[in-house]
């Protein structure tokens, strides 16, 4: 028998269990009633993922001057034609107490006297972000995470990559996942599966989400037969730090916000040739202005000019952005930062309804992996975070599966393959993978890029589809659970999986915008450069599938 199968400390069941370990996640799981055992999984460590990146802060009307329906038509103008008003109204009139809940919890939201501080960002027409300095999402992912190591029912499993969804064979019910977690792969039984595994920026070579950011929730999803909305909708952030050796670290909106220029090596502000509002456009708009402006200048970048900015309010706003860029050799209180954009918020995904079901039954989707209609075309600044906490608090009604039986497996196998072979080929197609999204899928997209770049995408898949690791990886249940007794194959088995997600994601963002031939919101054809009144449609994914749909009514 392997030692595996006599592993007392192995996960058998949960009731609930949440892929994800972010904002979304985390505020899901303390949502969830008490008497539920909750499995919290998360394929790195706590605090990696892309909320804890966030610096701008979080959006909801609690001013007096201010309302939820200036929000609403806010979020509506932003969203390019395409929000869902009932989504959008939901989210707008649930902020403030969503702000309150988090304010009980613990977060340490700046204030400006007694009151809540807030700033403007782009698009918004009052100052309504809340922000902890410039690291609102850290402060949150913090106390959440600090709330749920004190709940005896939540169960993290840390480490922990999910493999596949598992579905009911009869009823296509989702009752389960396979997971690969400490040189094990096994199956996991649970009464509803909750997907929080965030964005795929990693599919684009320039992008300012982190490295677990591989579009894992969605390739799962869309293996399993789930409904998908909207993916060619890709927001891309106009100023991330340009510097050489540098990550393409985030300049947070909040500094434009609070009065930075957006200037070209000349120090002309550029981005009013573009727009009446200059740098504080629409995201969309800036990035297309900033692109533009290096085709034309052959340059690498675009600068931020703090100078606007009273220093010691720039230190007591921006000090994590003021670190960050004085560890890469640029002192902003001094001299300009050097951006440029990079892919940033997916505002497509699963497509849920306003209680977070997508369309298999016992699955859920919540955060950047879902599409809840809130985002349209082009996310609002700050909206993100929010729609993270509105939406989870609905997981409180929850519908269970009422078969709980208890899930015994049968004794696992010995897996001896160790895949460093194929691991080292499909890291090389993953680096060349992401070079080639960003030249045909970034922010100027046409036909002959999209079409060139699903025939490569193609390749790589039929190529890969015979490998033994990905026929280990994509193997169904009742396929047994395994001990790796190979030293590193969970490490090379990793690397395979979010390659193989990389390349399904890729190849449902390449033919969304294959299929979409206007341009709207974060979606830019240079063969169609203008909104079509015919595409004010979602484009809806079902396995290989394309189809249209009308916008929800209010």
């Amino acid at each position: 028998m392997s030692p595996f199968a006599s592993d007392v400390s192995l996960p058998k069941q949960f009731d609930v269990i949440v892929v994800g370990a972010g904002a979304a996640g985390l505020y899901a799981a303390l949502c969830l009633p008490k008497s539920l055992q909750v499995g919290l999984i998360t394929k790195d460590s706590l605090r990696t993922g892309a909320s804890d990146w966030a610096q701008g802060g979080i959006a909801a009307a609690i001013a007096p001057e201010d309302s939820p329906t200036f929000h609403w038509e806010d979020t509506i103008k932003a969203g390019a034609g395409l929000c869902d008003r009932a989504a959008v109204q939901f989210l707008v009139e649930n902020a403030p107490s969503a702000i309150a809940r988090l304010v009980e919890m613990g977060v340490a939201f700046d204030r400006k006297g007694e009151h809540l501080a807030m700033t403007l960002e782009a698009a918004h027409s009052y100052p309504r972000v809340l922000h902890a300095a410039d690291t609102t999402g850290r402060a949150i992912v913090s106390t959440l995470t600090e709330c749920v190591l004190q709940q005896e029912n939540i169960h993290i499993l840390s480490q922990a990559l999910v493999l596949n969804l598992w579905l009911q064979p009869q009823t296509r019910r989702c009752q389960g996942v396979r997971l690969l977690q400490r040189d094990r792969a096994f199956w996991v039984r649970a009464g509803a599966v909750v997907l929080a595994t965030g964005g795929g920026g990693q599919v684009f070579s320039q992008t300012t989400n982190p490295a677990v950011s591989t579009g894992d929730g969605i390739a799962l999803a869309w293996r399993a037969g789930a409904v998908l909305r909207d993916l060619e909708f890709f927001q891309f952030h106009p100023t991330a730090l340009t510097q050489p050796g540098a990550p393409r670290f985030l300049i947070s909106e909040a500094v434009r916000g609070e009065g930075a220029h957006l200037v070209d090596e000349q120090g002309n502000r550029f981005a009013f040739e573009y727009h009446p509002k200059g740098e504080l456009a629409p995201r969309d708009v800036v990035s297309r202005a900033i692109f533009d402006r290096l085709e034309k200048t052959g340059t690498s970048c675009v600068y931020l000019d703090l100078s606007p900015i009273e220093p010691d309010r720039a230190r007591y706003r921006f000090p994590n952005i003021l670190r960050v860029c004085r560890r890469w050799g640029i002192d902003p209180l001094v001299q300009p930062i050097p951006v440029a954009p990079a892919a940033h918020y997916w505002m497509g995904g699963i497509a849920v309804d306003l209680m977070n079901r997508t369309s298999i039954p016992g699955l859920y989707a919540i955060g950047e992996v879902a599409s809840t209609g809130v985002h349209g075309a082009n996310r609002l600044a700050s909206n993100s975070l929010l729609e993270c906490v509105v939406y989870a608090a609905q997981l409180s009604d929850l519908d269970l599966e009422p078969d709980r039986r208890i899930f015994e497996s049968p004794d696992a196998i010995d897996q001896a393959e160790d895949y460093a072979d194929q691991a080292e080929a499909m890291g090389a197609i993953r680096e060349e993978l992401k070079g080639l999204m960003w030249s045909c899928a970034g922010i100027h997209r046409s036909e002959d890029l999209l079409q060139g770049a699903i025939a490569r995408v193609q390749s790589w898949q039929k190529e890969l589809a015979t490998l033994s690791s990905t026929q280990f990886l994509l193997a169904p249940h009742p396929t047994p659970d395994c001990y790796l007794s190979a030293q590193g194959t969970e490490t090379n088995l990793h690397v395979c999986t979010e390659t193989l997600n990389l390349l399904d994601v890729a190849y449902q963002i390449l033919k969304s915008a294959l299929f979409r031939t206007e341009s709207r919101g974060g979606h830019y054809r240079s063969d169609y450069p203008h909104p079509s009144p015919d595409w004010q449609v979602h484009t809806l994914i079902e396995r290989d599938r394309w189809y249209v749909a009308p916008l929800e009514k209010d």
